[in-house]
């Protein structure tokens, strides 16, 4: 009798177990997917950061034995009264041999003749006044050279720089240095091979130059126009620079904010373009800024931080080659990335921040208009007061993931991959942005002092994206010889009765 009661009451509180376990099965959360390992590689592995020095470097400039507007003299005075450490003198096609012993070529002769109305040769002696009445001297220590003004730093004299192609017809421009390549070397047109690959096979280093001038996004007034690779001119140029990037490990890469940014203000999208074309071969494109200083006024609108042991040449050129810099510019002409850093500083709602994102919305509402209209002329420019944009550490934790920008007079820090900002912040972590991140991220620094471009870290991991042959096919072999014929024959047609008549004439 009791069992016979006892028995559905059993049955009851099994079923009751079983429909609970059932129902804690369901609603149990999946397991985690595991952390993707990454290995990172990172430009500044091996800088250290608390004793190895950040020496401000102009890398291309010009003076009047080229088409610049001031003698070599008042160049080189402009760069060390605005702090520069380091100056790269590229006059085109004339080699930089030194302060006190640069050379003249005909053809810049010809220029200047031509351009100015005079020529002149006048470089710094051993010793001098500067035009600040200040008592100077030009010395040579292990083979490098320093200018130095009484009880002030020194300035040394990045060797053998010129801007190279210097007659091309489509501003097809290439800066070198360390290596004597370039002096008096005429032609160029859409020849970037001739100067990257004599270069090369020297062991010196190279960049190229202002890309949007050669490839005409400068005359584009959107950024999705601007290298736009439906379009076949696009394409081919993309991928020329890609092969020569690939071919060539000594053209460290690509200028991406030069003099006013008004030019090179679609280059950050090229360098994007790049890295994902290079990245999954190993290759980093690094990016320059430069003032490409002309005149005075302009010298110091871009430069590079380099990050190293000493002030000297060698040290230079292998922090150059590995990366152990930062681009930074006083410049921005970019609509879209503007807008960006805008709304980043605004969302920090601080006194500072509203009122620079206030200068910001002003200047990115006049360009808006500008380009309603076709053309777009307002730049943002930093303000002369503000203190600069100093980015002074990069960790890299692999452990954890983890890449951390220690930065000072900065507003916003943002981190983009395949061209696309993913992350703000000083510190990514890269499990949290996995659908997003292909095989770089690289991380651009903003505030009232300027922009901070940091090298790009290469990524490889398990799923990463696939090395593809590049697509180059390179004409400026065949176009270059046939485009530089009449430029040949014309410096033959005058340079003999000017240089043996006319140029002794005026020198005396």
């Amino acid at each position: 009798m009791k069992l016979r009661y006892r028995l559905p009451a059993l049955l009851c509180a099994l079923l009751l177990v079983l429909g609970c376990c059932s129902a804690f099965a369901q609603e149990a959360p999946a397991a985690p997917e595991p952390d993707v390992d990454y290995t990172i590689k990172n430009p500044y592995d091996g800088v250290e950061f608390d004793s190895w020095k950040q020496y401000k470097t102009d890398l291309h400039s010009h003076t009047t034995f080229s088409d610049g507007h001031n003698t070599l003299p008042e160049m080189v005075e402009r760069h060390y009264e605005l702090g520069f450490d380091m100056v790269a003198i590229t006059d085109h096609g004339t080699t930089s041999y030194g302060f006190t012993q640069q050379k003249h070529t005909t053809v810049m002769k010809l220029f200047s003749l031509v351009r100015n109305g005079f020529i002149t040769d006048e470089v710094l002696s051993e010793s001098g006044t500067a035009a600040n009445g200040a008592a100077y001297t030009v010395t040579q220590e292990n083979g490098d050279e320093y200018y130095q003004q009484t009880g002030g730093h020194s300035m040394m004299r990045v060797p053998f720089g010129v801007e190279n192609n210097p007659t091309s017809y489509n501003n097809a421009h290439v800066c070198s240095w360390f290596v004597d390549y370039g002096h008096d070397v005429n032609g160029g047109t859409s020849n970037y091979e001739r100067p990257i690959k004599a270069v090369d096979k020297l062991g010196g280093l190279s960049v190229i130059n202002h890309p949007g001038e050669y490839t005409n996004a400068r005359d584009e007034v959107y950024t999705a126009d601007a290298y736009d690779e439906s379009n076949l001119a696009y394409r081919y140029k993309i991928n020329k620079f890609a092969g020569l990037l690939q071919k060539y490990p000594t053209c460290i890469g690509i200028d991406v904010n030069s003099k006013g940014d008004h030019r090179t203000r679609f280059d950050r999208k090229l360098w994007d373009l790049l890295l994902q074309k290079l990245a999954p071969h190993g290759r980093a494109v690094y990016a320059i800024c430069s003032t490409d200083a002309h005149n005075l006024d302009i010298v110091n609108s871009g430069y590079v931080m380099a990050q190293l042991p000493e002030q000297s040449a060698a040290a230079l050129q292998a922090g150059l080659g590995s990366g152990q810099f930062f681009g930074c510019s006083n410049y921005c002409g970019n609509v879209d990335e503007l807008t960006a850093y805008r709304d980043e500083i605004a969302a920090i709602n601080g006194v500072e921040a509203n009122a620079f994102a206030q200068t910001l919305t002003e200047t990115v509402t006049a360009i808006q208009a500008e380009i309603a209209d076709g053309e777009q002329h307002t730049i943002w420019k930093a303000a002369e007061d503000a203190a600069p944009v100093r980015v002074n550490r990069v960790a890299v934790d692999e452990e954890a993931d983890t890449i951390t920008v220690t930065a000072e007079n900065a507003l916003t820090v943002h981190w983009i991959a395949n061209g696309k900002v993913i992350c703000v912040g000083d510190t990514i972590d890269l499990d949290d942005h996995g659908g997003e991140i292909g095989s770089y991220v690289r991380c651009e620094v903003f505030g009232p002092g300027g922009v901070v471009y940091v090298q790009p870290f290469l990524l490889d991991y398990d799923g990463a994206p696939a090395a593809s042959p590049i697509e180059s096919v390179d004409l400026g072999g065949i176009v270059s010889p046939i485009a530089d014929a009449p430029v040949y024959f014309l410096i033959l047609l005058l340079s003999l009765p000017l240089k043996y008549l006319l140029f002794p004439l005026i020198q005396k």
